[in-house]
Formats: C-alpha cells, structure tokens, sequence
C-alpha cells in the first residue's frame, strides 16, 4: 500500500465507563448508525470499526465496550476487548458522562491509561445536560485541555474532530471514501434487532440476550431481502418477556429493527424473528465462541 506523505490516517479507540455515549459519538462523528445505542450497560459487545474520511484524512474509530468490572465470562471477554484495543491504536479518546461527577470506574480508567504512550483527548460528553463545575471536576482526571462536548446534539464535535486530525500520524487510505465501516451488514442487523429488544424490555431482561442471523439474502426478482434471525435468552421466563402478550413486543421489535435496517440496506426488508432458551450461554466458552463473542 502506497502512502501519500501529506495524507494522514490512524486507529482512535474510544474508552470510558459503560453508558457514557461511546456508541453514540461513533455514529454521529460518521453521520450514520453503525452502533447500537443503550441507556443500559454492557452494549456494545464487539469492537466497531467506523471509518470517517475527510479531505487528507481518515480516521478509524474503534468502538470498544464499556470498562466494567466482570461478573462472568462474557464480561471478562468485554474488559479484555477494551483494554487490548487501546494498545493497537494510533490514538484513544477517554470519554466520561458529563451529568455525574467524576466516579471510580473513571478513576480506574485514568489509572489505566497512565501506561498509554499513545495521544489521549479527553472528552466530557453530555455537556448539554451537564454543568461547568462537573465538566471541570474531571480536569485532574482528562487534562486541562479536556473538550466537553454532547454526541448526541452534535456540540463542539467540529472542535473534536479537528483534534482528532491533529493527531494522525502519516499513513495510507485503509478504506475507500464512501466506506463508514468494515462490519458485514449481518452484524449491523444483528446489533439493530438486540437494540430494539433491549429498549423495549428495560429492566426485565438482563444482558443474558443475543442475536444470530440464520439467514439473509435478496429474494429473487425483487429488491425485498428476507432475512431470518434468532434471539437467544437463557431461561425459559425471558423468553415470554421478549414475545410478550400474544406476541405483541416481540413484533414491535421486529417493526423499529425493520425500519433502521431498511435504512441500512436501502431495501425493502421482510424479518422473520424467533425466540430459543440457550441456557447460561454468557458463562459457556463454546457458546460465546459460536455467537462471534471469541
């Protein structure tokens, strides 16, 4: 791969606590919806590529799951992903939640960053639910220099982004301009029906869900893509919840998946959805493996 001296281009991670708007910084620095969003921690389960290309830039966002402390495998899995991901990196950006003062697990994080050799922007998001005496409580924490901003109205984004370009090294085009992300739209629809799943039963279905799916192509002389998918739970109880009275949620899940993955594709969707217990799979190796978790 040939590299043009004047282009710049590098890997940024994003880290912080869980639901500090990690997911929703990626997807509005890329103008898309790549990531799945939550008010509930533990979402994002897999590192994302999002990919933003400027004029003699580009820069790949890693979208890494929330710092936490693990209760189980999975969440083992999801701390070994974030902290491998900031040492493969060009560049990390610490994001925290605006709305709190500066916490342990924000502390924690710091700690761990003291380590990183790599440039490090600090980042308040929410700032527009926040206030200057908690944006400049985490100063001893980010920096003097640390750039509050709000994800998801879009403040002082340009500000961020121009940091972000300030600190690219030299590099190659890794990826072709119009591309904003290497994930096959399999895991994207995947991670939009899990979304739905989890705005739509709040508190009653822990993290214990998955999707997988079985099937997806374009049906023959249409421009309709059928696409067939299974949400796993581990007891017999979540399953009821996510189907519902007369599988009422588990349609209107399927309705907003739909719509966003209609978005994606830019094509007429049928989604044929389907609930199966698969019992304690966060705690069993073969079975995280299988659902792309290893």
């Amino acid at each position: 791969m040939t590299v043009n001296s004047e282009f710049k281009s590098g890997f940024i991670a994003l880290i912080g606590r869980p639901n500090v708007g990690k997911s929703t910084l990626i997807n509005s620095l890329i103008g898309q919806k790549i990531t799945i969003t939550s008010s509930r921690p533990q979402t994002t389960r897999h590192k994302v590529q999002g990919v933003l290309t400027l004029p003699g830039y580009q820069a790949v966002f890693i979208d890494t799951p929330g710092v936490h402390k693990p209760v189980d495998k999975m969440g083992e899995y999801l701390l070994e992903v974030a902290l491998r991901a900031i040492e493969e990196v060009d560049g990390v950006l610490f994001l925290v939640d605006g709305q709190y003062y500066p916490g342990g697990g924000d502390k924690y994080i710091a700690g761990l960053l003291k380590e990183v050799k790599t440039p490090i922007i600090g980042v308040v998001n929410k700032s527009d639910i926040s206030s200057d005496k908690k944006i400049a409580a985490y100063k001893p924490l980010l920096g003097e220099d640390c750039l509050a901003i709000s994800a998801l109205q879009g403040h002082n984004l340009e500000q961020l982004v121009q940091r972000i370009t300030g600190i690219l090294p030299p590099g190659p085009q890794y990826f072709p301009e119009d591309m904003i992300t290497d994930q096959p739209e399999q895991f994207i629809a995947a991670e939009l029906i899990r979304e739905k799943a989890f705005r739509l039963t709040r508190e009653e279905v822990p993290h214990s869900l998955a999707v997988e799916i079985t099937g997806m192509q374009k049906r023959e002389g249409t421009d309709i893509v059928d696409i067939h998918a299974h949400i796993y739970v581990q007891r017999k109880s979540q399953k009821g919840i996510i189907i519902g009275q007369g599988g009422l949620r588990l349609k209107e899940i399927g309705q907003l998946a739909r719509q966003d993955i209609e978005a994606l594709l830019g094509s007429q969707v049928y989604l044929n959805l389907w609930v199966k217990v698969k019992k304690d799979w966060r705690d069993r190796e073969e079975e995280m493996r299988r659902l792309g978790y290893r």
